[in-house]
């Protein structure tokens, strides 16, 4: 047979094997999603506990990776500590093995396509002609991925079988262990699946095409290229993200660094102490027993190689920008600092509202916005306003345990609501953004002026309202905010009699219609909340309670 025909029959095995474990993902992710995540947030109130979760929802969902971004979701909202979000990573990189066992067991020593065909067949059909949204399209992708695992596998035996036969792998054989550790990074790094890269290495001892030392070696470099898909999602992230990714990547290597130094050692083990002869389950038990040797040698290391990770990637970028700098017990600086990080998440979220218009604001010259956050995607920057609304919710926290006099503590909470209403504003721009991109690429004349009108808005009403920020001690603040207050009222009723106007009506579906009356109210509720969030930053609290009494403002 044709040498490039074996390889493209190998290399058909390995993408049908992995379109098999994304099907199987996703049939799972939807069935189960949910309770997964739940069960994953209840069992972290130990270290033990969280090894065990890990194990058991990644054994079932069989992807590492997904289990290891839901950690990192968690991590980064601060529901999961650092310590048990390193406890569950343990455990998942245990649960990953449970498919390489199916495989080794079931995939070579049975006529597994016998079975795999028909279901591939009839959980295929099922998927296209059920409903997309239902139960039974969810059940029949899980199928439909199992029996895809063991077709892809079955071109990998038939091509590696064919490869052999015209191929001498005596010299490859001689190479040294750490070339094959290469390989298995290489290949993993490539396909972003270390299941898929045992898949090809058991094939590959089944038709002795490699020893087990070899394939062992490829296992160990499989368990560092697994990490890339937690560095990539990390890499933009928070740094509590960050630090998570490097405790995955952490946590593989040095352990396969260990059980490299004594690879020979260990494969005698398993084959001449346990007495192992399959090659097959002697590979499969080799990665069991390396993950097994992790969680052995890092569970007692867990809470100080958090706290270890806990001062890696710590820069004021990074982290909030004033409050951080200040301890809660230092009132009158805590406070003033507080005044500042709430101004920047006011700058913030105005930097996000008109970058999703397309438009810039320009801020006065004392204001200093980090290259961190200007550098960061329009989502991500809306992330980095969550973070630095919790970090500022926190601190107000703390220090309002300090404090028992009145007027601080009514200064204290005009600050949490302007950092509250700021923090809505930002949610406004983020629920309108699917309405933004529609209007903003919309054919239709009508829809598209719309789009431009209401950026010009946004950047008017922010263009307004930015440099008060800055007059925290100036006079006339109140009358300032009022005027601003007025051209939102103004603003809102101009857009609406717009709306309104037959040309635009006439030309619009009612589904159109009403979409931009709802981008209209998520505006207009946008604009109203900073100017609550002004008020409460700026004003003093009788000045505060005045202007909510004002009549006429839409809430």
């Amino acid at each position: 047979m044709n040498l490039s025909y074996d390889i493209w029959e190998m290399l058909t095995g390995i993408v049908i094997f992995l379109l098999g474990a994304n099907f199987l993902e996703e049939g799972v992710r939807f069935l189960a999603g949910r309770p997964f995540k739940l069960f994953l947030k209840k069992q972290t109130s130990n270290k033990l506990k969280a090894i065990g979760s890990g194990a058991i929802v990644t054994s079932v969902l069989q992807s590492s990776s997904v289990v290891n971004l839901m950690v990192l979701a968690f991590v980064g909202a601060g529901i999961i500590q650092m310590e048990n979000a390193l406890g569950i990573m343990l455990g998942t990189n245990l649960g990953t093995t449970v498919s390489n066992w199916l495989v080794a067991t079931l995939g070579f020593n049975f006529n597994i396509e016998m079975i795999a065909y028909p279901i591939t067949a009839i959980a295929g059909m099922t998927m296209l002609l059920s409903n997309k949204e239902g139960r039974l399209n969810h059940w029949s992708r899980l199928l439909f991925g199992f029996a895809f695992l063991f077709v892809g596998l079955t071109f990998i035996k038939s091509g590696m079988q064919d490869l052999i036969k015209e191929t001498d792998f005596a010299q490859l054989n001689e190479q040294p262990a750490i070339i094959f550790l290469l390989i298995g990074l290489l290949i993993t790094t490539l396909v972003q699946s270390s299941s898929a890269t045992v898949a090809i290495v058991l094939s590959a001892l089944y038709v002795d095409a490699i020893s087990l030392l070899s394939a062992t070696a490829i296992v160990l470099g499989a368990e560092i290229g697994t990490t890339l898909k937690l560095i990539l999602a990390a890499a933009k992230g928070s740094a509590v993200k960050k630090r998570v990714a490097l405790g995955n990547v952490l946590f593989n290597t040095i352990n396969v660094l260990l059980l490299f130094i004594v690879l020979g050692p260990v494969n005698r083990l398993i084959t001449d102490v346990i007495g192992i002869k399959d090659n097959l389950i002697a590979l499969v038990l080799f990665q069991t027993l390396l993950n097994v040797v992790g969680i052995i040698l890092f569970y007692p290391l867990l809470r100080p190689f958090g706290r270890f990770l806990e001062k890696r990637f710590i820069s004021d970028e990074d982290e909030t920008l004033f409050i951080h700098k200040v301890k809660v017990t230092d009132t009158d600086p805590a406070i003033a600092a507080l005044e500042k990080e709430t101004a920047y998440l006011l700058y913030h979220t105005a930097a996000f509202a008109l970058e999703a218009f397309n438009k810039k604001v320009t801020f006065p010259d004392q204001v200093k916005i980090t290259r961190s956050f200007a550098s960061k995607k329009l989502m991500e920057k809306y992330d980095y306003i969550k973070h630095q609304h919790g970090e500022i919710y926190n601190y107000i926290a703390a220090l309002q345990r300090q404090v028992n006099d009145k007027e601080i503590t009514i200064r204290l909470l005009q600050l949490i609501d302007a950092a509250r209403n700021t923090m809505y504003a930002a949610k406004n721009i983020k629920d309108a953004w699917p309405d933004i991109e529609q209007l903003s690429k919309s054919s239709k004349d009508q829809k598209y002026n719309y789009y431009l009108l209401t950026g010009e808005r946004v950047t008017s009403f922010f263009e307004k309202i930015i440099p008060l920020v800055f007059e925290i001690k100036t006079k006339n603040l109140f009358e300032k905010i009022t005027v601003i207050y007025k051209f939102i009222q103004e603003n809102y009723k101009q857009m609406l009699a717009e709306l309104h106007r037959e040309d635009l009506h006439k030309n619009l579906t009612e589904l159109e219609f009403s979409t931009i009356i709802n981008f209209n109210r998520e505006i207009f509720t946008c604009e109203k909340s900073v100017a609550f969030a002004v008020k409460g930053l700026l004003l003093t609290g009788e000045e505060a309670a005045h202007f909510d009494e004002l009549p006429g403002f839409i809430r």
